[in-house]
C-alpha cells in the first residue's frame, strides 16, 4: 500500500484529544455531518467500529472533512484491515490482540492501537514493539483499578481506556499519567447539534 505522506505516530493520534468518540454507524448519508459536528466541537480523532455495512463508506465519507483524523475500530482479521485502509483509515484500533492481526498492521507502518485486557496481553504487545494499547473493555475487565495494576509493572505502557466509560467517570481515568484518552460512545447526540455540544463539553475533559 502506498502512503503519499508520513502517517501520525498513535501517540500524537491518542494525544490529539482527551476522548476518541467510538462511532457505529448505521447509516453512510449521516457518516459527513457527523463528523462535522464532532471536529466543529473539539474532536478531531473518529474511530469508525466495523460493526455495519456502512462503517466502510462512512470512513471515506468522514476523511472528506477539514481537520478530521479517520480511524477504523473492530478490526479483527487482515482482510478488514485491507478494506479499513481501502476506504481512507489514517488508524486502525482491534478490540484484541495476535499477532496475526498485528503483523500486517505494523508492516504497513500504519498507526496501530490494539486491545489489552491483561498482562499476557500486553507482553505480547512488548515484544511486537508496540507500547501504546486500548484498554478494553476497560469496565468490565476491572476498571481503574485494574489498569492501575497492570499499569505498575509495564511502566513504559500507555492506554486509552474503552468499554464502559462515561461522561461522569472519563475525567476519573484521565486523571492516570498513563491514560493519554479514553474511548467513548457517548459523544452522538440525537441532532448534529447536541452531538457537537457533547464534543464540545468532551474536549474540555482533562484529568
Amino acid at each position: 500500500m502506498t502512503v503519499s505522506i508520513a502517517p501520525l505516530s498513535i501517540q500524537t493520534i491518542m494525544q490529539t484529544s482527551p476522548v476518541i468518540p467510538v462511532l457505529v454507524v448505521h447509516d453512510a448519508a449521516q457518516a459527513r455531518p457527523m463528523a462535522e459536528a464532532l471536529v466543529k466541537g473539539g474532536l478531531r480523532v473518529l474511530e469508525v467500529t466495523l460493526r455495519t455495512s456502512a462503517a466502510l463508506e462512512a470512513i471515506a465519507e468522514m476523511k472528506k472533512v477539514e481537520g478530521a483524523i479517520v480511524g477504523a475500530g473492530t478490526v479483527v482479521s487482515a482482510q478488514q484491515f485491507a478494506q479499513a485502509m481501502d476506504a481512507g483509515s489514517e488508524f486502525i484500533v482491534s478490540p484484541g490482540l495476535t499477532e496475526t492481526i498485528a503483523r500486517p498492521i505494523l508492516d504497513s507502518g500504519v498507526p496501530f492501537l490494539p486491545g489489552i485486557a491483561n498482562a499476557g496481553d500486553i507482553m505480547r504487545g512488548l515484544d511486537l514493539g508496540l507500547t501504546h494499547f486500548k484498554f478494553f473493555p476497560a469496565e468490565a475487565s476491572g476498571g481503574l483499578k485494574a489498569l492501575k495494576a497492570l499499569a505498575a509493572p509495564f511502566y513504559q505502557a500507555k492506554f486509552c481506556p474503552t468499554g464502559g466509560i462515561t461522561e461522569a467517570s472519563a475525567s476519573e481515568w484521565l486523571a492516570f499519567d498513563p491514560v493519554l484518552c479514553v474511548g467513548g460512545s457517548w459523544i452522538v447526540g440525537a441532532t448534529h447539534a447536541e452531538t457537537e455540544t457533547r464534543a464540545h463539553a468532551a474536549s474540555g475533559l482533562r484529568g
